[in-house]
């Protein structure tokens, strides 16, 4: 049985299980800086071992962003991502108010994962092309 928190993991598990899919990190500094101002965290261990997290960020008042859904490979399919993002939506229906705006960026080929949750691909058409710029 997993061990499911609702509070942020230790910087030095986050930045290993970002490492561990492939994901960049920031310098420690940073990371400590962008864990603690977090709005809401979900983290489940296996023992002592970080293996999935997810969070939100944001405003807290009309912009929520949701960010570092991770699942560790070897604890894929086991439907942990979707519990997570339960806990998540649990969370942006008590704390988003009505006429709020809910992002995230998928990683590559989860799009279908996120449409589960009744999230938008912004195809260019209706919403506009979403960006994003990596800060070197």
């Amino acid at each position: 049985m997993f061990n499911l928190i609702f509070s942020q993991p230790n910087i030095e598990d986050f930045m290993l299980i970002r490492k561990s899919i492939g994901w960049r990190n920031c310098d420690r500094k940073t990371t400590t800086r962008s864990v603690q101002n977090s709005l809401f965290w979900v983290s489940y261990y296996d023992g002592k071992r970080l293996i999935a997290t997810g969070r939100v960020i944001g405003d807290g008042a009309m912009y929520f962003y949701i960010q570092d859904v991770i699942v560790l490979p070897e604890y894929q399919g086991r439907g942990i991502g979707a519990k997570i993002m339960q806990y998540i939506e649990s969370y942006l229906e008590k704390n988003a108010l009505p006429n709020a705006t809910v992002g995230l960026l998928a990683a590559k080929g989860k799009e279908g994962f996120y449409k589960k949750f009744n999230y938008l691909c912004r195809d260019g058409e209706t919403l506009g092309y979403g960006f994003c710029k990596f800060v070197e």
